[in-house]
């Protein structure tokens, strides 16, 4: 019992069986948290010191030697100055948060105790003084780290701290304890009814309880939001960004069949011979091979606009107004396509001073009509895009090598980017009436790099 108990309230880390990226993104949003508390903190401080100072708080006989409030309140200003250095510093142990507990509700209770030395009033007067409402603040404010124990635990510090005082009262060494059962003269006098100070450990204990309840629940929204957070963040990776925003915002979930129709560009990229390269390195060479390949390609076309579709080994799909529809997707690919024979020439260069085979890549671009939405059954989707444009662009990437070419586009798609504002960096030479395989009619083609 008492190791299952030290266990709940020290293991800061969260469920076991949650993965550490998971309780690692707990801990960093509770010290946040714990950034957040020492700042109200200090704001308490400094608006209750000034209160203090500036306004006549309560009149009566007062003790000076007994004025106790400017002192509290500067001890408790330095304990929080320090707590937030180390929260800051994330050098704030689990031990150190129920420490702050203790020493904030003891200092509040020393507070209170001293006003019947202050007013020389019987201890029971301290019983009646308003002070005691910020034990709900400073339980509320453990509510701020998403842990129903520290609540608890202030919640039942300040319960004992009250219970305390009353039982100081009652065994008459601050004064007689006057004990009453009219209400009346209890409110009117220093009398001590123990019924009222009951009711106000229960109003505490009962509040701590409603509190730490909904914290639980809140924690357990928290966790499964982080959770759900650290997956999405994963998944996203292996989704192009453009098609994951889709998934996040979708009104509905998504079935497979459900597709729109789009005006779009194509770009595809191939890498040239590195199916036989891919026989002759080891197999991390091959894949450092080709993520140094996709690291270069692949930011150019999404800052263009792109976004990938799929990859398809050493290939890759790319579509421009598909995940949105776009008036300038064939512009937009036009001038992907150009940073990357500018990237691939780049990457040859640095090969071939390194000693190592350079690499070719082929692209073509085409436009036209394609239907974009999900594919597949009902447990794995696939957005993609559906249509001639898709087909007619993996065959004119082929057509390179007729051609003697690396990029191409036809001479319709050339025509709409100009049109949607793409100046080309140079003259691109124009080849009339080509025969590309696969497609019935003879078509007009664009070099935009040999």
């Amino acid at each position: 019992m008492l190791s299952r108990l030290g266990r709940w309230l020290f293991d800061s880390g969260g469920p076991k069986d949650l993965p550490e990226r998971v309780r690692d993104a707990i801990r960093q949003q509770q010290e946040r948290s714990e950034i957040l508390i020492g700042w109200i903190q200090l704001v308490i401080v400094a608006l209750v010191a000034g209160v203090y100072q500036s306004a006549n708080m309560a009149e009566g006989l007062v003790q000076e030697d007994y004025s106790l409030e400017l002192d509290v309140l500067l001890i408790y200003g330095v304990i929080c100055v320090v707590r937030l250095a180390l929260a800051y510093m994330r050098l704030l142990p689990t031990w150190a948060l129920y420490l702050s507990v203790v020493v904030d509700i003891a200092l509040l209770m020393a507070l209170i105790f001293s006003f019947h030395f202050k007013y020389a009033q019987p201890a029971a007067f301290y019983l009646k003084v308003p002070t005691l409402l910020y034990v709900f603040l400073f339980i509320a404010l453990r509510a701020l780290r998403f842990e129903a124990r520290l609540v608890m635990f202030s919640g039942v510090c300040a319960a004992l701290g009250w219970a305390w005082l009353t039982y100081y009262v009652s065994t008459g060494r601050g004064g007689p304890p006057n004990r009453t059962h009219n209400f009346i003269e209890y409110m009117t006098s220093n009398a001590l009814l123990v019924g009222a100070e009951i009711d106000k450990i229960i109003a505490i204990l009962l509040t701590t309880a409603v509190l730490a309840l909904a914290i639980s629940r809140a924690r357990h929204l928290l966790v499964r939001s982080v959770s759900d957070g650290a997956a999405a963040r994963d998944l996203s990776r292996f989704f192009d960004p453009g098609v994951a925003a889709r998934i996040r915002t979708a009104a509905m979930s998504i079935k497979a069949g459900e597709g729109e129709l789009r005006d779009v560009a194509i770009l595809t990229v191939d890498l040239r011979g590195f199916t036989r390269l891919s026989t002759e390195l080891e197999p991390g060479e091959v894949m450092r091979v080709l993520q140094d390949y996709q690291g270069r390609v692949c930011p150019l076309i999404a800052g263009h606009g792109g976004s990938i579709d799929k990859f398809l080994g050493d290939g890759i799909l790319a579509s421009f107004g598909a995940v949105a529809a776009s008036p300038t997707a064939a512009a937009d690919a036009l001038r992907a396509a150009d940073a990357v024979i500018a990237a691939a020439d780049s990457w040859i260069a640095e090969r071939r001073t390194a000693g190592l085979p350079p690499l070719m890549v082929g692209m073509a671009v085409s436009s036209g009509r394609v239907v974009f939405g999900a594919v597949g059954d009902g447990e794995r989707l696939e957005f993609t895009v559906i249509g001639d444009a898709v087909n007619f662009a993996a065959k004119l990437e082929k057509h390179n090598k007729d051609e003697k070419t690396r990029a191409v586009t036809d001479g319709a798609t050339y025509a709409l980017a100009e049109r949607q504002g793409y100046v080309p960096p140079a003259v691109r030479e124009r080849r009339m009436g080509r025969r590309v395989a696969g497609v019935a009619d003879l078509v007009d083609i664009v070099v935009l790099a040999t």
